[in-house]
């Protein structure tokens, strides 16, 4: 138990270069290997939720842990802390999750540079797990930046005509927002009476009224830009739809099922947990960006004409509500929005996830992406068009998908912080329209005459209905998820204003 948190990051590292050297002797047996090692990899992210769900901690506590001492100067002390909570706890689920169907998925839809390829997602689940366990901000930021690596290659290797373009626009943004989150790290350190890295320390220290209140705005500034842009938040969005279009359907999966979720956690762990006393004043700042961010993407979206295109926009409209989630229980005291948003985080990886690898397929058979000239997918591509109406259902918060148990929670705790927030009602209807029309457009429309396309073959077709299934289970048995995230809720909604 005690090397548990360890496994499921260095399992996935360390077989990095295992699948390297094997997948370029032999193609299959590399694949093969990757899923092995993935298979691993969920199944102890399983056994770690479960360990979760059963001894759930106290507030603001940890369920399991993990610490080692890497060196101790006189000035900074870095130690490998990692723990698992109920924020944790599920992301470390789905990423698991995601790369099998992802490895599954990248069978048809990748063809080149494939020892290259899988040896990348191992290494970029292995660091994704590292951000999602850390508890060190120095050790946080390393893992943090190690995912960057072979997202940037995704897209420049595998990507579409304008890779290069995309994956030059991501690492520029995403970089220079982690510098200056790690500025404002470092003058929070040094700020400091009693310097220390490590969350737990400061988070005692900041409830022992021992870390000053102007020492808090800085970082938040800095925190939200380096979040923000992962999140994404307008105006610093510009980014993603690029990257999406152009990566992969496979590593767009891993883009709006994951790695924006970096954004949220670090909302949720560092903005609001080390910084409570500043949020809480400005608070109402990042409930605005939030709505924003929400119809934004929404009405964006309603314009689109390429499928990936629209899909990406909506991630902006869900990652949206995330942010409003969080800001209305430091606002109003609630730990609705908390456990909303981590629900949405959750909910919204699945659906989403199931939506981009649909879209490969979709360009793969139809040789377009563009929504006009999909006509006909209910004659020529029918499971391809079952798949795609049950993944827009889940994607606009329809019963009887638990994305509409995440949205309802997260709209209720905007509303109990500032009743002026109800408007975001209006956001699932203008999702629903976007989708309603391509359903109109692309599926329920006549094929051109003499249209022929091969439909999405059955063991595909399943694995994608694996996204969704668990969204079905989740709307009736939710506590799965929510009962987990209750005690770090309570511990934010007790921070306000404390």
């Amino acid at each position: 138990m005690s090397f548990l948190l360890s496994l499921l990051i260095f399992i996935p590292l360390v077989g990095t270069p295992l699948v390297y050297l094997v997948g370029r002797q032999n193609r299959h047996a590399g694949i093969y290997l990757t899923l092995g090692l993935s298979v691993i990899t969920f199944l102890l992210a399983l056994y770690s939720y479960w360990f979760v769900y059963v001894h759930p901690p106290a507030l603001g506590q940890y369920a399991l842990t993990e610490k080692y001492t890497w060196f101790n100067f006189q000035f900074i002390g870095l130690d490998y802390l990692v723990g698992l909570d109920g924020l944790s706890a599920p992301l470390v689920v789905l990423s698991s999750l995601l790369s099998i169907l992802v490895i599954i998925g990248s069978r048809r839809l990748i063809d080149h540079h494939e020892a290259e390829y899988y040896a990348l997602l191992l290494f970029f689940e292995g660091s994704i797990m590292g951000v999602f366990l850390s508890l060190n901000l120095i050790v946080f930021y390393i893992f943090w930046e190690l995912v960057l690596i072979p997202m940037f290659f995704f897209i420049g290797v595998w990507g579409g005509p304008r890779r290069k373009y995309a994956a030059l626009k991501f690492i520029l943004f995403t970089f220079t927002g982690s510098t200056i989150m790690l500025l404002g790290f470092l003058y929070f350190y040094l700020g400091m009476p009693s310097p220390s890295f490590d969350m737990p320390t400061i988070q005692a220290m900041i409830q022992n009224h021992q870390i000053p209140v102007a020492l808090e705005y800085l970082p938040l500034l800095a925190s939200f830009i380096g979040f923000g842009v992962k999140l994404p938040v307008v105006p610093f969005h510009t980014w993603l739809p690029d990257a999406h279009v152009e990566a992969p359907a496979p590593i767009s999966v891993l883009l709006a099922g994951v790695l924006l979720k970096m954004g949220g956690y670090g909302f949720l762990r560092i903005s609001i947990c080390l910084f409570p006393q500043a949020s809480y004043q400005y608070a109402w700042v990042f409930l605005l960006i939030g709505a924003v961010t929400m119809f934004y993407g929404a009405i964006v979206a309603l314009l689109a004409t390429d499928l990936k295109r629209m899909i990406a926009m909506t991630s902006i409209n869900h990652m949206g509500f995330v942010l409003l989630g969080a800001y209305a229980t430091v606002a109003s005291g609630s730990p609705l929005g908390v456990e909303g948003a981590i629900f949405q985080m959750f909910t919204h990886g699945l659906a989403i996830g199931a939506l981009f690898m649909l879209s490969g397929y979709v360009h793969e058979q139809a040789g377009t992406r563009e929504i006009p000239l999909l006509k006909g997918l209910k004659v020529t591509m029918p499971r391809t068009a079952v798949l795609l109406v049950l993944g827009s259902a889940a994607a606009m918060g329809l019963p009887p998908f638990a994305n509409f148990l995440a949205e309802f929670m997260v709209i209720a705790a905007g509303i109990s912080a500032y009743s002026i927030l109800g408007v975001t009602i209006l956001v699932p209807v203008i999702t629903s329209g976007y989708f309603l029309w391509f359903i109109k457009r692309s599926i329920l429309s006549s094929p051109e005459e003499g249209a022929t396309r091969r439909d999405i073959p059955k063991p595909d077709a399943l694995a994608i209905a694996s996204y969704l299934v668990p969204l079905v289970i989740l709307i009736v048995f939710s506590y799965l998820i929510i009962a987990p995230s209750v005690p770090l809720a309570q511990f934010i909604a007790g921070l306000r204003g404390g």
